[in-house]
C-alpha cells in the first residue's frame, strides 16, 4: 500500500494474480423487498467471511473475491451513511465513433470472483446470490478463462503493458489522500480503486482471414513472441492498438492501468470474447484510452481492432478499501 494512504486502510486484493478462472458478476438493486438497502449492505460486509467459507476448501487456489459499487448504488448505500462519493465516479459514459460505439450499460455492484478452481468461484457464487436473495437483479454473468500462455482468442497475450513491481501497481490502482483534493485522510476513496469493465465479442470468421502481418500491424505486437513493433512515422495515420491504449500527459508522463482481462465463450454457440476489466488509480485513464479507441486519435483513425469487436457493454464501478466494505454492517 502506499505511503499517502492510511496505514488503518486495507485495500481489497486488486492486485491478485490472473487465476485459470474468473467469474465476473454485474448485478443492478431491486425494489423486490423492502428491506433492499439494510440486505446489501449486511452482505457486502461480510464478503471477507463468505470468502473464507470458500477459500477454505483450497487454500491453494488463491482465492479472491474484489466488490465494485457503482455511483447510483454509493448514493444509495454509502452516502447516507456518510461515506462521500469518490471525485471521479460516475455512470459509464458512452463514448461514440464515426464507427464504433462503446455502450454505457446497467450495474450497480461488480463482483470479481477469481481462483485456479471454477467449482469454488461458482460455490461463492452461489452463496453470494442466496445471500443477496430479491434485493438484486443479475445483468450480466461472465465466466472467463486463462487461455494458453495468457493470451486473448485472438491470439495475442493480453496484459503486457500491465505493471509489474508491488509499487507500480500501487500507484497505478490504488486512490490516495492527495486524488481526493477536498477530503481528509480518511476518505472513502483512499485505498481504493476505480473499475471499469466491458465485454466485447469478435468476428472470429473476418479475423482469422486476416494474415499475420495485418493482425500484427493492428495489435502493435508480433503474435508469437509477443514483440512490440515501432509505430508509423506519419502522425497521420492510423494507429496500432497498444498504441491508443498507451496514456501520457502533455509533460509525457505514462500513466498505467491494471488489467485482469480475460477469454470467453462458448464455441458451440459461436460466441468468442474478451472480458475487459481495468482497475486504475484515475477513472480519466481509462476514459482517455477508450476515447482513442473509438473516437481516434486524431479523430476518425479509429483503433482498427474494434472492426473486429464489439463492445457489448460498459460499466464503472470503485472498489473501496476492505475497511469501508466491513464497516456497512455495522
Amino acid at each position: 500500500m502506499s505511503r499517502s494512504a492510511s496505514s488503518a486502510v486495507s485495500p481489497q486484493r486488486v492486485d491478485a494474480p490472473l487465476t485459470k478462472s474468473a467469474t465476473f458478476l454485474v448485478v443492478t438493486l431491486t425494489n423486490d423487498v423492502s428491506d433492499t438497502t439494510t440486505t446489501v449492505r449486511s452482505t457486502l460486509a461480510s464478503i471477507a467471511d463468505l470468502s473464507k467459507n470458500v477459500a477454505i476448501r483450497d487454500p491453494s487456489a488463491a482465492f479472491t473475491c474484489t466488490v465494485g459499487i457503482g455511483s447510483s448504488a454509493w448514493d444509495t448505500l454509502l452516502s447516507p451513511l456518510g461515506h462521500q462519493k469518490p471525485a471521479e465516479l460516475h455512470a459509464f459514459r458512452a463514448v461514440k465513433g464515426a464507427l464504433h460505439t462503446a455502450p454505457s450499460t446497467p450495474g450497480d455492484l461488480l463482483f470479481h470472483i477469481r481462483s485456479e478452481r471454477r467449482d469454488l468461484n461458482f460455490e461463492f457464487e452461489r452463496q453470494l446470490l442466496d445471500s443477496l436473495g430479491n434485493s438484486v437483479a443479475v445483468a450480466d454473468e461472465t465466466v472467463g478463462f486463462r487461455y494458453f500462455d495468457v493470451r486473448d482468442l485472438l491470439g495475442f497475450v493480453d496484459g503486457t503493458a500491465n505493471p509489474s513491481s508491488t509499487a507500480e501497481v500501487t500507484d497505478a490502482v490504488l486512490v490516495t489522500s492527495q486524488d481526493e483534493p477536498s477530503q481528509s485522510q480518511a476518505s472513502a476513496a483512499v485505498g481504493g480503486s476505480y473499475v471499469v469493465v466491458q465485454k466485447y465479442v469478435h468476428n472470429m470468421k473476418t479475423w482469422r482471414a486476416l494474415p499475420a502481418e495485418a493482425q500484427e500491424a493492428i495489435i502493435g505486437r508480433t503474435k508469437w513472441d509477443n514483440a512490440e513493433l515501432d509505430d508509423p512515422d506519419d502522425p497521420q495515420t492510423q494507429k496500432a492498438h497498444k498504441t491508443l491504449a498507451t496514456i501520457s500527459d502533455d509533460d509525457g508522463n505514462e500513466y498505467a492501468i491494471l488489467r485482469d482481462n480475460m477469454p470467453f465463450g462458448s464455441p458451440g454457440a459461436g460466441e468468442f470474447g474478451t472480458y475487459f476489466i481495468g482497475y486504475a488509480r484515475r477513472l480519466w485513464v481509462v476514459e482517455r484510452m477508450l476515447e482513442r479507441m473509438f473516437v481516434g486519435d486524431p479523430p476518425g483513425l479509429h483503433d482498427r481492432l474494434l472492426d473486429y469487436s464489439t463492445a457489448l457493454t460498459g460499466s464503472v464501478f470503485f472498489a473501496p478499501n476492505a475497511g469501508l466494505l466491513a464497516s456497512l454492517g455495522d
